[in-house]
């Protein structure tokens, strides 16, 4: 080979080496080619639930306009006067999914497959049949732990991380569809991170592998035969979208569920809200991230940690909280009596503290409802001062302050999410305490300049902003 022919060599071997690299890069790895020898591997440990329960009614030739739900007045009324009717039982079926999380019989699935279940019977791949008891539940993640007692060792599942998850992870769904029973779907992780509004602890994994009803509670496996999610959730008349709650979650609950009976959450004692533009804003905030704190339960963690309303935080525990939903989420994975620490922002200062957290008690709703009264200005707000006739008609804590009576629908109130029943707190930080206060505060605002409302709704103070 001559002085010439050699950089030509040379140029040539690499061309093909970046040809080699960019196959290996590009091509598909085995298992993408067929996914059999993993599914036939993975399918003995995915089971199918039949659930039945037992629901009550009394035979009606009417039909109730509100649907026949709790508190219905319809049903009210058929109760007072046809009440010595006696009721009659029927039997209603349920179909879902579920895995082996243990040889010894223990089964992971949905809340709402076993929630109102009389008998669960689970059946394995080979047809073998058991009756199944409920271990512990738990409605704010949606999942359950049911136990069966089985002949021989089961084989249970490898449960892997979702952490480290990726969008266009290549992920395999089995389950019970229409009770179809085993059935193998394959696609990718499309977002993570969801939020479907269904509570505080929304951190939905969004794959396009096909799920429909039947498949909840079945498992979400990676490429490696390890769960990385519990099937759960559908969008009614979507198609390619389904979501899965994440196994780090799942794991952390079930752990609570076999060996307490129940999930015992941690608890910070806030009322958190997310920073909307038109907030950060009001706050002369640079930024919108963080949880804005709305609330602090008085005695509550927050509060003898010295966090108070208006304080934006920032970090938990060194994890960052770039959103609102962040928070919740990261609180309640730490058990209550941990000592934590906080980083929080007041009036751009930034701070820290230390948090012992207590346990989160039970939720209770509340609501109120009020009537129209006088509409004031541009806003679209019915307005009225608190007086003692309204506060013993609508069972109001306090005896000062304005409370909203009405919101025109399309205006300015609405759409910023102002609602009848707001008690009415501060506008740009002013107090306000009756309705002198109220108006003197709107005439100080100039056209485009963004009002910063306090409310109180129900139990809880949150912000919001209005553009005038």
């Amino acid at each position: 080979m001559n002085r010439l022919q050699r950089p030509l060599f040379v140029i040539a071997i690499l061309l093909i080496l970046v040809s080699i690299a960019q196959y290996e890069v590009y091509a598909q790895p085995d298992e993408l080619k067929s996914l059999s020898m993993l599914v036939k591997r993975l399918t003995p440990s995915v089971v199918n639930i039949s659930t039945t329960s037992v629901l009550t009614s009394r035979p009606s030739p009417f039909h109730s306009p509100f649907g026949g739900r709790e508190n219905d007045p319809f049903e009210e009324f058929f109760d007072k006067f046809f009440g010595d009717i006696p009721q009659r039982e029927f039997r209603k079926s349920g179909l879902g999914s579920g895995f082996i999380l243990s040889e010894d019989g223990y089964i992971i699935t949905n809340n709402h497959v076993v929630e109102r279940a009389s008998g669960i019977k689970v059946i394995l791949e080979d047809g073998q049949s058991y009756e199944a008891r409920v271990i512990g539940k738990d409605q704010k993640s949606d999942l359950a732990l049911v136990k069966i007692e089985p002949k021989s060792v089961l084989p249970a599942v490898k449960i892997g991380r979702s952490d480290n998850l990726e969008i266009g992870d290549w992920v395999v769904a089995i389950g019970n569809p229409f009770g179809l029973g085993h059935t193998v779907t394959a696609g990718i992780i499309s977002a993570k991170g969801r939020s479907l509004g269904l509570g505080a602890y929304d951190d939905f994994i969004q794959t396009d592998a096909a799920i429909n009803p039947g498949n909840s509670g079945g498992p979400l496996f990676n490429l490696n035969g390890e769960v990385i999610g519990v099937n759960t959730a559908i969008i009614a008349g979507g198609q390619g979208i389904g979501f899965a709650i994440p196994i780090d979650t799942a794991t952390n609950v079930v752990d609570q569920l076999k060996f307490k009976g129940k999930v015992v959450r941690g608890w910070l004692g806030v009322l958190v809200q997310q920073i909307t533009p038109e907030i950060a804003e009001g706050m002369n905030l640079d930024e919108s991230e963080g949880a804005l704190v709305a609330d602090v339960t008085p005695g509550g963690p927050a509060d003898n940690a010295g966090i108070k309303r208006g304080d934006i935080i920032l970090e938990f525990d060194g994890k960052r909280i770039n959103a609102m939903s962040d928070l919740p989420k990261t609180v309640a994975i730490h058990k209550p009596g941990t000592s934590s620490e906080i980083t929080y922002s007041r009036n751009g200062d930034e701070r820290h503290a230390k948090i012992t957290l207590g346990e989160l008690p039970d939720e209770v709703a509340q609501s109120s409802g009020v009537t129209d009264n006088q509409i004031e200005n541009e806003l679209g707000l019915v307005v009225q001062e608190i007086n003692p006739q309204i506060q013993k008609k609508f069972s109001l804590d306090t005896a000062y302050g304005v409370i909203i009576t009405g919101v025109q629908p399309g205006s300015v109130a609405d759409e910023s999410g102002l609602k009848a029943g707001d008690i009415i707190l501060e506008i740009n930080k002013n107090y306000i305490g009756n309705l002198e206060n109220y108006r003197n505060a709107l005439d100080s605002l100039k056209k485009g300049q963004t009002a910063l409302f306090l409310i109180q709704r129900s139990n809880n103070t949150i912000y919001l902003a209005l553009r005038v």
